[in-house]
């Protein structure tokens, strides 16, 4: 049974979460209209969130099935209110470590957003997704790679450093892992995939006004950051001063979101 660090960290503000998620359900969409689906796929999303995307993706499988996956319960709980009434026994949802799936030779396909890079061990990941898909299967994900959120990781790190704050993180271990696509392709080929395809592309996302930048910075960017911090006012004023950086860039309240592009299958 897991200790409740370790819980905690798998847990997030899931009703915020679907509320703020518009930016990496946007990616996911593009993602999702490059698939070619013949729609009686049996399907896992790994690492599917509140279910936003894998709504989309049933309804693009009209004979089809998804498992969706997620380590939160609380992920998990928004999205079985969210797709059930609609899809039945269509949709399913497993609580799993990415790292350790519970499938063997299960799917035709995997489909993956705005996930990979909260996953901590990249070599045991694509072993786990190789396994679970059947031969001639194929993996379809996008993630935070290359120079990712690179402005705002500068910030964050000279703010954590500070007087203020340094004590709380002497210990911290930063939670992402950002691949640049050579290092994701070398992952893949090791983990058995073939005809991989990596690429790199710059998604900046701006946000209307400090509030709006606070509230996802807060909820789908730093919230493992914040676990650290004990003090409500200070996890607030962490989060206020990074907005007021974030006046100055060009333009204001913007982030610097780079994603990885990730195709491979399994062979025949």
């Amino acid at each position: 049974m897991p200790d409740e660090a370790t819980k905690g960290a798998r847990e997030w503000d899931a009703t915020a979460y679907h509320r703020l998620s518009s930016p990496q359900v946007s990616w996911g969409k593009k993602v999702l209209s490059g698939l070619k689906l013949r729609g009686n796929e049996f399907l896992m999303d790994a690492g599917c969130g509140t279910g936003r995307l894998t709504a989309e993706l049933l309804q693009e499988l009209p004979a089809g099935r998804v498992v969706g996956v997620d380590l939160s319960q609380n992920m998990l709980a928004t999205a079985r209110d969210h797709l059930r009434s609609e899809f039945g026994a269509r949709v399913h949802f497993v609580a799993a470590d990415l790292q350790d799936l519970p499938f063997e030779n299960a799917f035709d396909g995997i489909f993956s957003t705005a996930a990979f890079h909260w996953v901590p061990d990249h070599h045991r990941l694509f072993r786990s997704l190789f396994r679970a898909l059947h031969p001639g299967g194929w993996l379809r994900a996008q993630c935070g790679g290359g120079p990712n959120l690179a402005r705002l990781q500068k910030r964050i790190d000279a703010l954590m450093a500070t007087t203020k704050y340094s004590s709380f993180f002497a210990h911290f271990r930063n939670p992402w892992v950002y691949n640049n696509a050579e290092t994701a392709a070398n992952l893949l080929c090791q983990a058995g995939f073939v005809e991989v395809q990596p690429s790199l592309e710059p998604a900046p996302t701006s946000f209307e006004n400090p509030e709006a930048y606070s509230n996802f910075v807060r909820t789908v960017i730093l919230r493992r950051h914040l676990e650290e911090i004990p003090d409500s006012g200070l996890r607030n004023e962490f989060i206020t001063e990074l907005a007021r950086q974030a006046v100055l860039d060009e333009p204001p309240f913007s982030l610097d979101y780079w994603r990885l592009n990730l195709s491979g299958n399994v062979p025949q």
